[in-house]
């Protein structure tokens, strides 16, 4: 199925959900290397001839009344967002700020925490139904919608997917409720002629990357891994939103199938811990993940590995996130349709496939070059 030219536009025109931290970073990263032309911290610096300042801002959803009407631009710096400011006067092409539901998307522990640390729900927003957002992603001519809701808002996503369904357009599923390896929604994906890249964003260069990439050359080198964990801490919203534990088990699934998958024998669920440990609020949105591997080499000698990383947590996610939005377009250019398995695999925790990282960058990369190259027929 070939969309129209007036539907697919000539770049990425992206309607954001949830304005978070990861929000602000992709925005004032959008601006930053427009206006800079850099290649520093990109792992495509073009694909299919979009470069990351061509990915335009159509509109987004948030439930915050200290974002609600405003512009991008000026939303993304609003409490209680606490990302690290590099671009602080970015574009947002006009784009503005509009009411989504709240459905699940708002922990109910999060009451107890000073509005200065947690999202203030504007409830009016629970009056929005599909059929209106689908109206302004058809009037603000979106084609990629990016999903950055919290973790656990598996209603609140459920309801955007079936807005993109509705109006047309691509989906890049950036969080830990599975659309793009679900089977059903994946279908329904295919069926009506469009993209998805899902589930749960793999950061740049973060905890999950590094942890994989640990286990898989242990297990290539001969070592017998028998025990792991990943623990992280944080304080930005989304270790405050996780402190319910409740909303973790799509998380934790995500993300211990995302590294065990990695070993030719996956290690038992006793054997393997990953998940989100504390929120510490004076952390902000650095987050700091400790990785430790238990392992037996040479005559069943054992030996230690443990790591320790910190890093500002929402650009990792950004770094990623610019190249599934411009191979969602160019997969909806090309009429490309259902879940895209190499590029979730390259760019997903818990892609409909697992592969090794090496093998999906390259199965990316081929698919990026095949599809540019019928694009530009």
């Amino acid at each position: 199925m070939q969309h129209s030219s007036l539907l697919v536009g000539s770049a990425p025109r992206i309607a954001i959900v949830g304005v978070g931290n990861c929000a602000s970073t992709l925005v004032q990263g959008l601006s930053w290397y427009r206006r800079n032309q850099a290649q520093i911290g990109l792992m495509h610096t073009q694909i299919a001839g979009l470069s990351v300042g061509d990915i335009q801002i159509a509109c987004a959803f948030d439930i915050d009344t200290r974002k609600i009407g405003r512009p991008i631009a000026e939303a993304i710096f609003a409490q209680p967002n606490n990302a690290r400011v590099f671009c602080p006067d970015p574009d947002d092409h006009g784009a503005v700020v509009h009411p989504g539901p709240s459905a699940d998307g708002v922990a109910a522990h999060l009451e107890s925490f000073p509005p200065e640390r947690r999202a203030v729900a504007d409830k009016t927003g629970d009056q929005v139904t599909t059929a209106e957002v689908v109206k302004i992603l058809r009037e603000t001519r979106a084609n990629v919608l990016v999903n950055y809701l919290p973790v656990g808002s598996q209603a609140a996503t459920e309801f955007y997917a079936r807005a993109a369904l509705e109006a047309g357009i691509a989906m890049v599923n950036c969080i830990p409720v599975f659309i793009a390896s679900d089977p059903d929604w994946a279908g329904r994906f295919a069926q009506a002629g469009l993209p998805i890249i899902g589930d749960d964003v793999k950061s740049q260069f973060g905890a999950t990357i590094i942890h994989r990439q640990l286990m898989a050359l242990a297990d290539a080198r001969g070592i017998s891994i028998q025990s792991s964990y990943q623990l992280n801490v944080g304080g930005n919203t989304d270790f405050l939103n996780m402190l319910e534990r409740g909303r973790l088990g799509s998380k934790k699934t995500s993300k211990t199938e995302a590294v065990n998958s990695q070993l030719h024998t996956p290690l038992d669920a006793g054997h393997i811990h990953i998940g989100p440990s504390d929120y510490i609020p004076f952390l902000n949105d650095q987050k700091i993940c400790y990785i430790r591997i238990n392992a037996q080499g040479f005559g069943g000698l054992p030996m230690e590995v443990d790591v320790k990383l910190a890093v500002e947590d929402s650009p990792n996610s950004a770094g990623v996130v610019v190249d599934a939005v411009r191979c969602a377009w160019l997969a909806l250019k090309g009429g490309i349709a259902g879940a895209l398995i190499p590029v979730s695999a390259a760019l997903m925790k818990h892609p409909p496939e697992q592969m090794p990282d090496a093998d999906a960058a390259a199965a990316m990369d081929e698919w990026i070059a095949a599809n540019a190259a019928v694009s530009a027929e």
